[in-house]
Parts: structure tokens; C-alpha cells; sequence
């Protein structure tokens, strides 16, 4: 008892600890839960609980005032939001007034003042023809009132620019164009100034020019100061003696447009100076241009204004190390052909010139070329310049081909080029250089045509077998499409991954192609080449060496289409291949039993009725066992390749029937020959008929034998053929000993083919 009273003690002490503890605590939790109640409504007025002793073992409640400030505290911030928010309505007249704002303030400083500057020149340039043409004013007179309204506009210029800077600007380049004209006019129409002189005028107003068109960093400088200098031809007239004068003008003007190239790249300027030049240029010599005096006129100064303005492109790319974009590439491609273009219609025309056409050609290419290596070696820009001018090198390369050659030599070099760029591309990650060699791929097929269609023979002409330079080309153009189908396959493609995804699979349909193509048509045309060269050296076997050229074209065929199907068998693999032979297998087929078998028989009928005088007539026989090895051989290649995974189809039925009637149209042309040559022709009808019946009853026991269905109906067929034509060609046609044989025969053949099918009925209905 006293145990158990000493163990209750001990339990209610340990309760009372317990207590205390959990009293302290919720002390705790209280002072904690008032200081965040003072924290949140700190804002208000409203009284805060105070939590007694009783309410400590209870949780703390949320007061109703907290939920009631925390709405009227989100009231507050949304009626200010709405406050600060302009409405619509009171935006929209800002708006539009800013935009009459900003019109006014470009009209009235900017547009209206170069409109000034326009109507001033343009007057005084109609002003000043008008008083040649009337003889109003003195030559001299005419030259200082030009110069002194053009000292004027700069004196203003001047005293406007630094409260006024697009003003300044636009006055200055007024005064500047306004010299120009002027110097222009004193040296060819009034010879008030010497050709040095003038050209001294014109160096330093074109340095002046540059000089403050970067000080004064505007492009109207350089658009009124520079290009509108290009007027000055077409205001006053065009003179012929003058136009060494007139290209050294323009020539100077571009290059104040090169020198402002090297700190500034204003592409409107760069475009107006291009567009002028090369329009001044080529007018002159639509119009203009004379042969005999104007010859190395015209490629001197066309050399100079290409090179300007290449000069002009590439000078802010190297110094700002800027990639181009597509407006470059445009302006670079047409600055590179207009002069080419221009100086090939020269040369051409010229007795000397044309026969430099080539090198000519070969120059382009070697300065863009050279320009690249530049380029690469000093590291001067990015590998897109690089790969930009190259590209352009490579171009004229390609054009010098068939400038410099003629015939093979065009397609040799061509698909070496573009082999050559279509491994660059890819393994250098340059698009320029890959779509380079799709067009010369292109150009190459089409050159490779060409020199197909361009074989002749003559009686002189000596012809070698496969080593030709057709059949060579030939080789070398597939090889080539060989070689880039695997850098294809072997390396990634750049750019975007759904790109790469398409445009890879599509290369890799098409490059097999052509290369397949190309190897198959090539060796079709040497075997046709081969063929039409021994009709010209032995006309009298024309007839003959015509069928052996039809037959061996379909025997290659199916050569091919085996070769190929073995080789997707062991390494390709490819269903869309499988389907291309195939299909092509089976016209191969059809030419084969439907032209070859004629062919091959009347080879046979030359043969017995003239072996002993005909030349190598042992070929007339022999072709016949070949082409039944060909066709063997694709048969079977087409056997092997219905059993391989990668075909998903079933092809046992139409393999079956294509077998048959192939084999029964060769046993039916040997028995058609055999019996030729033994002499009893006269009963081949008999005999086909009993051949027909034989080949039914083979029909039946395998049908039978291998269950498959299709093969005794097959079998049904050919004997309701052969009774057909028993009925309608055999009765009417042979005599009664052949009659009674065939007759007796199908009817013993047609008894047994009964007594199977109710021997085997269980078997074969099951």
C-alpha cells in the first residue's frame, strides 16, 4: 500500500511539472501573439485584444477588425491607383498633339531646308543654262556667280552650326555640290580652268567634303556635297570630248565616298554613289561608245570604279570587324558583274580582246581570291567575309570553265567544283559555299547532258572502249555525286535542327539518285556509242548490231538493278530503294519478255540461215544464254530481297507469277530456236501447245505439293490458254498427225491434272 502511495506522489509531482511547463509556454505563445497583432495594425486605431491567463490554453482567436482594415487598406491602394492611372480619354489628345508636335519639328528643321538647298542648286543650274543658252551672262560671270553663291551658303553653314547642326549641314553640302557644278562647267564648257587646276578644285573640295561630313556626322553632307556632284553630267549635257574628264570627276567623287567608308558605313550613301556611277557608265557606252578611241577607256575606268567601290565595302567591315548581311552580299555580287559584265562585252567585241576572254575571267577570280587570302591570313574579319568573297572568287572560277574550254573539259571541272565546295561547306559549317555547290551540281548534269547529246562518229574517228573521254567524264561527274552523297551521310548538318533534320534526308535522297543515275545512263550511252560506232565500220550487220544494242541495253539493266539490290541487301538496308528496284525491276521484265525475246529469236534466225558467212555469228547464239543468266540473276536477287526484315511486304504471290511466266516465255523461245535449228519448225505450234501443257501439270504438282493456292490457279489459267489456242490456231493450222498428237497428249495431261486433284482433294481444300 504504501508503494502505491509513494508511486501516486511521484506521478502527481511529475503533473504539476508538466503544468508549469505548458503554463509557461502558452505564456510565451501569448506575448508572441499580441506582439504580431500590434505589428499588423499598427495603421488603425482599433484596440488591440490582450489575451488573459484563461484564454492561454486556448488558441489565440483572429480578430473581425484585422479582416475589416485589411479591405479598407486594399480600397485605399486601388482608389489611388485609379487616381495616379491616366484615363483614355485624357491620353489621347497628348498623343496626338506629340505627333503634330514631332511632324511640325521635321518639317520645319530638317525637310524644309533641304528643299531650300535642292530649289537653290537646281535653280541656279537651270538659271546659269538658260543664260548660256541665251548668252545672257559672260562665261566668266556665270563661273564667279556660281562660286559666290556657293561661298555664301557656306559662310551661312558656318555661322548656323553650332546652335543649328542639321541646318549647318544642309547649307554646307548645298555649297559644296554648287562648286562642284561649277568647277565642272569652267573646265569642259568654258575652259576658264585648266585640266590640273579643275581636277586641284576638285581633290580638295572632295577632301573638304569628307572632312566635314564626319564632323559634322551627317549623311546629307555626303548626299548633297558628293552624290549630288553626279548631276552635273546631266544637267549640262553630255560631251564626248570630255569624257576622260567626266570619269576622273566621278572617279574623284568615289573615292571622298571610299575615305568617308573607313569611319562610316551610311549605306544610302553608299547605294546613291553606286546606282549613279555605274548608270553614268553604262549610258555613256550604250549611247556613246566607240571601239576604236574608247577601248582602254572603258576598262580603265570601269576597273577603277570596281575597285572603289569594293574597297568602299570591304573598308568598314575590316576596321569595324561588322558581319554583312544580305544588302552586302547583293551590293558586292552586282558591283562584281556589272564590271565583268561590261568589261566581257568589251573584249568580246574587240579583235585582240576576245581571244583574252578567259584570262580575263581568271583575273576576277584571282582577285577575289586574293582578297580572301588577305582576309584569312591576317585575320581581318570574320569567316563570313572570308567565306564571302571567296565564294564570289569561286564563282568566276566556275564562269572561267566554259569561257577558257570547251566540251568534257566544262563538265570535268565543274563537278570537281562542286564536289570540292560541297566538302567545304559541310565540314566548315558555310552555308555560302554548300549552296554554291547545288548550283554547280546543277550546272554540271546539265553540261554532262550536253556532252552526251554531242557524240558523233565519223569513218575516221578512232573510238576506244571505256576509255573515252566521255565515258571518262562520265565516271569522274559520278564520282563526284558519290563522294558528296558521303560527306553527307558521314558529317552533320549545320544550321537549325529541324533544317538540318529535312534538308539532310532530302540530300540523301537526292545525291544517291543522281549518282545512281548518272553511272546508269553513262554506261547505257557507251554501250550505245560502242554499238553505233561498228554499224559505221560495218554497215552491212547494221540490222543485227541494232538488236545486240536493244538487247545488251536491258540486259545492263537488270545487271544493275542486281548489283543494287545486292547492295541494299548487305549494307544499305533502304526500303524506298527496295521499291525503286523493284518497280524498275519488273519494266526491266516486261522489255525483257516483250522485246528482248524477238530480238533474240531473229538473231538466232540470222544465225541458221547464214553461219557460214557470218562474221562472229557464234554471238548470235551466245547473247541468248547471257541475257538468261542476267535474268536469272535478278530473279534471284529479288528472291533474296523479299526475305529481308526491312521490306515489310508480302510479295511470295506476285514473285511466284513473275517467275513462271518469265521461265515459261524463255522455254517457249528455246523450243522455238531448238527446233529452227534441228529443222521441224512446222510443228513448233504443236509443240509450244504441249509445252504449255507439261508447264501446267509442273503448275499443279508444286501447287499441290507446297499448298499455295495461287500456283494451281495460275496452273488453270495456262491450260484454258492452251486449249484456246489448240481450238483456234492448232486445228485450223496443222495437219491430222500433229493434231492426233496434241490432242492425245493435253487429253492425258488433262486426266492426270484430274486424278491429282482427287487424290490430293483432303489436302488441298483442307
Amino acid at each position: 500500500m504504501e508503494k502505491d502511495d509513494n508511486k501516486i506522489n511521484q506521478l502527481k509531482d511529475r503533473l504539476d511539472a508538466l503544468a508549469d511547463q505548458h503554463q509557461r509556454l502558452a505564456e510565451e505563445m501569448a506575448k508572441l501573439t499580441n506582439e504580431i497583432q500590434q505589428l499588423k495594425s499598427t495603421s488603425s486605431d482599433i484596440p488591440k485584444p490582450q489575451l488573459t491567463i484563461s484564454e492561454e490554453r486556448q488558441p489565440p482567436p483572429i480578430p473581425k477588425q484585422t479582416e475589416a482594415i485589411k479591405a479598407k487598406e486594399e480600397a485605399k491602394r486601388e482608389n489611388a491607383a485609379v487616381v495616379d492611372k491616366p484615363s483614355p480619354e485624357q491620353d489621347e489628345p497628348s498623343l496626338i498633339q506629340n505627333l503634330n508636335q514631332n511632324l511640325e519639328d521635321f518639317i520645319g528643321t530638317n525637310l524644309i531646308s533641304k528643299i531650300g538647298v535642292a530649289a537653290i542648286v537646281i535653280g541656279m543650274g537651270i538659271g546659269i543654262k538658260y543664260a548660256i543658252d541665251n548668252e545672257l551672262i559672260s562665261p566668266s560671270m556665270r563661273i564667279i556667280m556660281g562660286y559666290a553663291v556657293g561661298a555664301v551658303l557656306l559662310f551661312l553653314s558656318y555661322r548656323s552650326r553650332r546652335k543649328y547642326n542639321v541646318f549647318g549641314a544642309v547649307l554646307f553640302s548645298g555649297a559644296t555640290a554648287l562648286m562642284f557644278f561649277t568647277s565642272y562647267a569652267a573646265h569642259i564648257y568654258y575652259d576658264l580652268l585648266s585640266q590640273g587646276l579643275a581636277f586641284g578644285i576638285m581633290v580638295a573640295l572632295t577632301v573638304y567634303t569628307v572632312i566635314e561630313a564626319l564632323r559634322f556626322n551627317q549623311q546629307i553632307v555626303a548626299h548633297f556635297g558628293l552624290v549630288g556632284a553626279y548631276a552635273v553630267p546631266f544637267l549640262l549635257g553630255d560631251d564626248p570630248e570630255g569624257i576622260t574628264f567626266l570619269f576622273t570627276y566621278v572617279a574623284i567623287v568615289n573615292l571622298g565616298i571610299l575615305c568617308i567608308a573607313f569611319f562610316r558605313y551610311w549605306k544610302s550613301l553608299y547605294y546613291a554613289a553606286f546606282g549613279f556611277t555605274w548608270l553614268i557608265f553604262y549610258s555613256w557606252y550604250l549611247f556613246n561608245y566607240e571601239e576604236a578611241s574608247h577601248y582602254s577607256l572603258a576598262l580603265t575606268f570601269s576597273a577603277i570604279f570596281f575597285g572603289i567601290f569594293y574597297l568602299a565595302f570591304l573598308a568598314y567591315k575590316l576596321v569595324r570587324r561588322e558581319k554583312y548581311d544580305t544588302s552586302d552580299v547583293v551590293m558586292l555580287l552586282l558591283n562584281s558583274f556589272f564590271f565583268y559584265g561590261l568589261g566581257y562585252v568589251v573584249l568580246q567585241d574587240h579583235e585582240i580582246g576576245q581571244h583574252q576572254l578567259g584570262l580575263f575571267t581568271i583575273i576576277n577570280a584571282l582577285i577575289h581570291l586574293a582578297v580572301s587570302a588577305l582576309v584569312w591570313s591576317f585575320r581581318l574579319a570574320d569567316r563570313n567575309l572570308f567565306y564571302l568573297v571567296s565564294g564570289v572568287g569561286l564563282i568566276f572560277t566556275v564562269i572561267a570553265v566554259p569561257v577558257q574550254f570547251e566540251g568534257n573539259w566544262v563538265t570535268l571541272l565543274w563537278a570537281g567544283e562542286a564536289a570540292l565546295l560541297f566538302w567545304i561547306g559541310r565540314t566548315r559549317a558555310a552555308p555560302v559555299y554548300e549552296s554554291l555547290a547545288y548550283v554547280l551540281f546543277i550546272l554540271a548534269s546539265g553540261s554532262l547532258w550536253k556532252d552526251w547529246g554531242a557524240y558523233s562518229f565519223s569513218s575516221t574517228e578512232q573510238f576506244v572502249p571505256v576509255f573515252n573521254i566521255y565515258f571518262l567524264t562520265t565516271l569522274w561527274v559520278a564520282a563526284c555525286f558519290g563522294f558528296s552523297m558521303q560527306i553527307n551521310r558521314m558529317v552533320k548538318y549545320w544550321g537549325h535542327e529541324q533544317k538540318k533534320k529535312t534538308e539532310s534526308q532530302l540530300l540523301g535522297f537526292i545525291l544517291p539518285l543522281l549518282f545512281l543515275l548518272t553511272l546508269y545512263l553513262g554506261i547505257q550511252f557507251e554501250i550505245a556509242y560502242y554499238f553505233d560506232r561498228l554499224k559505221v565500220d560495218a554497215a552491212q550487220n547494221a540490222a543485227a548490231l541494232s538488236q545486240f544494242k536493244v538487247i545488251w541495253h536491258i540486259n545492263f539493266t537488270l545487271l544493275f538493278l542486281s548489283i543494287l539490290s545486292l547492295v541494299n541487301i548487305f549494307r544499305l538496308q533502304n526500303l524506298v530503294l527496295a521499291a525503286l528496284s523493284l518497280t524498275l525491276g519488273l519494266i526491266s521484265l516486261l522489255l525483257f519478255m516483250t522485246v528482248s525475246l524477238g530480238e533474240l529469236f531473229d538473231l538466232h534466225e540470222t544465225y541458221a540461215n547464214q553461219a557460214a558467212n557470218l562474221q562472229g555469228g557464234i554471238w548470235h547464239v551466245l547473247i541468248r544464254y547471257i541475257s538468261y543468266f542476267l535474268v536469272g540473276s535478278f530473279l534471284w536477287t529479288i528472291f533474296r530481297l523479299m526475305k529481308q526484315p526491312f521490306l515489310k511486304l508480302n510479295l511470295r504471290i506476285p514473285f511466284d507469277l513473275l517467275l513462271h511466266i518469265t521461265l515459261l516465255s524463255i522455254l517457249s523461245l528455246e523450243l522455238h530456236c531448238w527446233m529452227k535449228s534441228l529443222g521441224v519448225s512446222d510443228s513448233y505450234q504443236a509443240g509450244l501447245s504441249i509445252l504449255w501443257g507439261v508447264y501446267t501439270l509442273m503448275l499443279i504438282i508444286l501447287g499441290i505439293r507446297q499448298s499455295q493456292k495461287h500456283l494451281r490457279i495460275a496452273a488453270i489459267v495456262l491450260i484454258g490458254i492452251t486449249l484456246c489456242k489448240v481450238a483456234i490456231v492448232d486445228l485450223a493450222d496443222l495437219d491430222t498427225l500433229n493434231k492426233t498428237i496434241v490432242l492425245v497428249i493435253l487429253g492425258a495431261l488433262l486426266l492426270f491434272v484430274s486424278f491429282l486433284y482427287n487424290k490430293f482433294r483432303e489436302k488441298i481444300f483442307k
